[in-house]
């Protein structure tokens, strides 16, 4: 039996080849340790002609191969094509559908049913019933075991602490590591200040509750599992050693929920040391959460940069958020790092309940008060399982949250299996905006954010970052096959 597992292109992205998708190659290393066959990965990220390749790959299968799609939501429409494209070539050929958006539609849908109130929650997963034949929700590192062999129409409910698919702290402690050599490694390009990088997760789930965040409702992404720093090192040092890398970047929600960070930092010091080696970190922290103990661990193990999801310089939005930091612990988070030589990337979002011009210009000069070293600023779309769309009431046309205060955030109904979502962007080029308040429009909301990241990038001096151009696949008449660039497959 062959299984291929199929990241589709992110073409909202600056740059696809940044971050290799570590939920799918996690469920491949799980199939490869089942030794349930043939292991593929198919790894379309930034390939322009991306159906080309899942066609030919489908055309010259001896036996319809299952074929597993992980998707976030943005991702979703071409996933769609991906499932339309293998339909086509191999209309036997079992699709198996996984990752974050059917995680959260299965999470508001759940939602939905308790209340006994069907809507676009319970659409969302009806859209993805009639397209895929078995449906992931969740932990995919053990229910995909069960997707293989499961009957059509199934959704296999992952994302509940009752279920036997749900993964453990003590299953985080003994399952393989991502998969990585499943795909190119050599084709992303990621660099931490010079150095060679990869990414890796060292804890799952972020137990805050924040109101666009679209884990909020979903159990695993709301409930922390951890592992030994002993195991997270251990990682590292496999990476280093088999790619050479002296980067790595980790991509936990928040590094420092974790109360033994100090703890595993020290590990990472001492891993450096046995290795001779130096290596440079980056990663993401909860601002209120921030202690100088920890700024100065994380200094001493590499770390130069680190991520922090400010959202707001407004005091007012911080609460509709339900972000548990004021502007007074943000800008103290910056004064720590950079009293321990750290740079802070400020992440920022526009669109909340409230906003208003004058909340923008709030968080621009906030930006440049505390000088942020560099920033994204984007519009916040609500997906499935945040309460920004689960509890979101429906006039018959738009669809309205309200913030305790009452201020209001109104969204239209996206169809995710036909359009993506731009949140990144630069000013003017093709960014959109699925979301109004009381005070700005859909399009008032896009002009603002272009001109904060305008203004504050010209003020600080901080450059745009250019995009990098799609890769295509190529093959000439007669010769299908896939580049190994394209598709890695295990013995």
């Amino acid at each position: 039996m062959t299984v291929c597992l199929v990241i589709p292109p992110s073409p909202f992205l600056l740059d696809e080849r940044v971050f290799m998708s570590l939920g799918v190659l996690r469920v491949a290393a799980a199939l490869e340790q089942a030794k349930a066959g043939r292991v593929e990965v198919l790894d379309l990220s930034g390939v322009s002609n991306f159906l080309d390749a899942i066609a030919a790959h489908a055309a010259t299968q001896p036996a319809a191969p299952t074929y597993g799609i992980t998707a976030t939501s943005p991702q979703l429409p071409a996933a769609v094509k991906i499932a339309a494209a293998i339909r086509a070539a191999a209309p036997a050929s079992r699709i198996i559908l996984g990752g974050p958006h059917p995680t959260l539609a299965n999470a508001a849908a759940k939602r939905e049913a308790k209340r006994s109130r069907p809507g676009r929650g319970t659409r969302a997963m009806d859209a993805l019933r009639r397209i895929f034949d078995v449906i992931v929700a969740g932990d995919g590192e053990r229910a995909v075991i069960e997707a293989l062999r499961a009957p059509r129409g199934s959704v296999l409910d992952a994302d509940d602490r009752h279920s036997p698919y749900w993964l453990g702290d003590a299953d985080l402690e003994t399952t393989p590591f991502p998969a990585r050599h499943l795909v190119d490694v050599a084709s992303y390009r990621y660099r931490i200040d010079g150095a060679p990088a990869l990414s890796l997760i060292a804890q799952l789930g972020c137990p805050f509750g924040c109101k666009f965040c679209a884990g909020r409702n979903s159990p695993m992404l709301r409930h922390i599992r951890t592992r030994s720093s002993a195991s997270i090192v251990a990682e590292m040092v496999e990476m280093h050693r088999h790619y050479g890398c002296t980067g790595f970047m980790f991509y936990d929600d928040e590094l420092n929920v974790n109360t033994s960070i100090v703890e595993l930092m020290e590990e990472i010091v001492a891993a450096q040391k046995r290795l001779g080696s130096e290596w440079r970190l980056r990663g993401f922290v909860k601002a209120e959460l921030f202690t100088p103990q920890q700024a100065d661990a994380m200094r001493r193990a590499g770390f130069r940069w680190l991520l922090v999801g400010f959202e707001s310089g407004s005091d007012r939005i911080l609460d509709n958020i339900a972000k548990q930091a004021t502007k007074e612990d943000n800008t103290r988070c910056f004064e720590i790092a950079r009293e321990a030589g750290l740079k802070i990337k400020a992440l920022m979002s526009l669109g909340h309940p409230g906003e208003s011009a004058q909340t923008i210009a709030e968080t621009t000069e906030w930006l440049l008060d505390v000088r942020a070293d560099d920033f994204d600023a984007t519009i916040i779309t609500p997906y499935p399982g945040s309460p920004y769309y689960d509890d979101a009431v429906s006039d018959g046309g738009a669809w309205t949250y309200t913030a305790k205060n009452g201020d209001r955030l109104h969204q239209d109904e996206v169809d995710y299996t036909a359009e993506a979502d731009y949140y990144k962007g630069r000013p003017g080029d093709g960014y959109v905006a699925h979301v109004w308040t009381d005070h700005l429009k859909a399009h008032d909301l896009v002009r603002e954010r272009d001109r904060l990241e305008s203004h504050v990038r010209e003020r600080l001096g901080i450059p745009f970052n250019p995009s990098a151009p799609a890769i295509a696949y190529e093959h000439s008449m007669g010769q299908s096959a896939l580049p190994p660039s394209i598709l890695r497959a295990s013995a």
